[in-house]
């Protein structure tokens, strides 16, 4: 049976062919392009637009492949890619890579009348899904980059002229698809305002053809770079060489990693490293190590972090300035012998970086280590040293040691133990009172020894302006009596001088010869003055 159908088709091909060849009819051939999904319209009969064929039969590859006409209509189009229309053009839905290839058309005309022609469909290779997202910038890689916070917009268009479904997808640290928007068009947009990191991923937008069924897609990475608002820690720990000092510097939750930097002579406002940078790289945390013997006090060591998401020209920065220990206390303490315990202060808070401090004993400086005998207590830069069950042993020196890595500074501090007494407070009553009833007695000694001065003194001024002289002689008998007194001549100038004198009587025969010797020699110093003195008037 199928080779009576294949002759048949030879022989209607053959007459098709001798028809065309015998000039009852006319043939022409025309070259079509369509890309897959694109609906192609090959020609028929182009001659007249106002006849319309009887009847209009389509071959590819020598076989038929659709006919329709107003004798035949074709087919209903729904969900048919082939129709034949009304002036016996071929229309092609969708179209597909299979349907490239050589077409013939058969039209019968009214009036007997045939008419061929050849049509070539080509079919173009499938394009893609042109993508857009600004503003970005782009890797070597072809990756994109937002910087945190930005609006960033999205848009993306098919290559299907018509019939095509589009669709935005975000696929994130989850791996899990989700649709964002999607719609029927040429061309699809959206945007999101303040992207944060969440929205990193990959961002692809779809294209199906819904006649063909065919769809293509493209994909894109976007990178949200960030940078922490803080400044980087800078901070020190103690190495198990203490000649070398380890400084470490870290700037955590940046995106992509950032450059830190370790140098000298920082300047924390955003400028950067000033002086000597020594060493830089690319990471999360940095560290250095310093010899000890290129650190001074005042020397200032700095770490900047640099990040593309930063403002051109500024910088994330922490500094150490190095400074020695300067331990503080009470440097003399005084406690009872027997007492239960006495508590040392130590006081260290300015050392950069910090100091290690440590208590000791001795003029060897043994190490103290907690135990019954000792208790040591930190309480922010406070180091407390507690001594139990105070004895005379415990008296003596101790040192609050504090090192850096610039220098060791020590703080001594004496600790007294008293031997208490229970005669103690009586010992120091009959102290006091003896040196009361001292100091009273020898108060009224030198009162009682200057008396005559004490009393004479008001007096004095009053004698001295009258001209009249008292001499007085000390006696135990306090006796006085009075001579007879000689009357000196008068002086040039008016004036009488009376001279007075005032004995007491001796108690022994020496002190009557002295006051005897005494009251003569004035005398003749009275009776020899050639000029008048001044002396007491009455």
């Amino acid at each position: 049976m199928k080779i009576v159908v294949a002759l048949l088709q030879l022989c209607f091909w053959a007459a098709v062919t001798a028809e065309a060849v015998s000039g009852n009819g006319s043939s022409t051939e025309t070259t079509v392009t369509a890309a897959p999904g694109d609906i192609a319209l090959l020609p028929c009969y182009t001659d007249s637009n106002d006849v319309t064929p009887v009847l209009t039969e389509w071959y590819k590859d020598e076989l038929e492949v659709i006919r329709g006409g107003v004798s035949l209509p074709s087919p209903s189009s729904e969900g048919q890619r082939l129709e034949v229309l009304r002036d016996g053009s071929l229309n092609i839905k969708g179209v597909t890579p299979g349907d490239k290839g050589s077409y013939l058309c058969a039209s019968n005309l009214p009036g007997n009348i045939t008419y061929r022609a050849r049509v070539l469909l080509q079919v173009t290779a499938l394009g893609n899904v042109s993508v857009s997202i600004s503003p970005s910038t782009a890797l070597p890689n072809g990756t994109l980059y937002v910087y945190r916070g930005s609006t960033v917009s999205f848009n993306c268009s098919g290559p299907f002229s018509s019939s095509q479904q589009l669709t935005w997808a975000f696929t994130g640290a989850s791996n899990t698809n989700s649709s964002l928007v999607s719609t029927s068009g040429s061309s699809l947009d959206f945007r999101i305002e303040d992207i944060q990191p969440r929205d990193q991923g990959v961002y692809t937008c779809s294209a199906h053809n819904n006649l063909s069924h065919q769809a293509v897609n493209t994909s894109t990475e976007l990178l949200v770079y960030y940078a922490p608002d803080r400044h980087p820690e800078c901070s020190w720990a103690p190495g198990p060489d203490p000649s070398h000092v380890p400084f470490s510097c870290t700037w955590l939750g940046a995106y992509p990693t950032a450059t830190l930097c370790w140098g000298e002579e920082h300047d924390v406002t955003g400028g950067g490293l000033e002086g000597h940078v020594y060493v830089s790289a690319v990471t999360n945390s940095l560290s250095i190590t310093m010899n000890r013997s290129v650190l001074f006090d005042g020397q200032t060591l700095g770490c900047t972090a640099e990040h593309v998401a930063l403002p051109k020209g500024t910088h994330r920065a922490c500094s150490i300035t190095i400074k020695p220990p300067f331990p503080e206390g009470e440097p003399m303490v005084s406690v009872l012998d027997g007492s239960s315990s006495v508590t040392l202060l130590c006081t260290e808070a300015v050392s950069t970086p910090p100091a290690n401090t440590t208590w000791r004993k001795g003029l060897q400086q043994e190490v103290i280590t907690a135990g019954e005998k000792y208790t040591l207590t930190e309480e922010g830069p406070v180091l407390k040293l507690t001594i139990h069950n105070i004895t005379k042993d415990d008296e003596g020196i101790f040192f609050c040691r504090s090192e850096n890595p610039l220098a060791i500074r020590e703080l001594e501090v004496y600790l007294t133990v008293r031997t208490s007494s229970p005669y103690t407070g009586a010992i120091i009553g009959i102290f006091v009172a003896a040196l009361i009833v001292g100091s009273t007695a020898i108060i009224a000694k030198t009162i009682y020894s200057s008396r005559h001065r004490i009393c004479l003194g008001s007096g004095f001024g009053q004698m001295e302006d009258r001209g009249d002289v008292f001499n007085l002689v000390e006696s135990d008998d306090e006796q006085i009596f009075q001579d007879t007194v000689p009357r000196l001549p008068p002086v040039t100038n008016g004036h009488q001088t009376t001279l007075v004198q005032i004995h007491r009587i001796p108690s022994s025969d020496h002190e009557d010869a002295e006051a005897a010797d005494l009251s003569s020699q004035q005398q003749e110093d009275t009776v020899q003055t050639e000029e008048p003195v001044e002396l007491v008037t009455f």
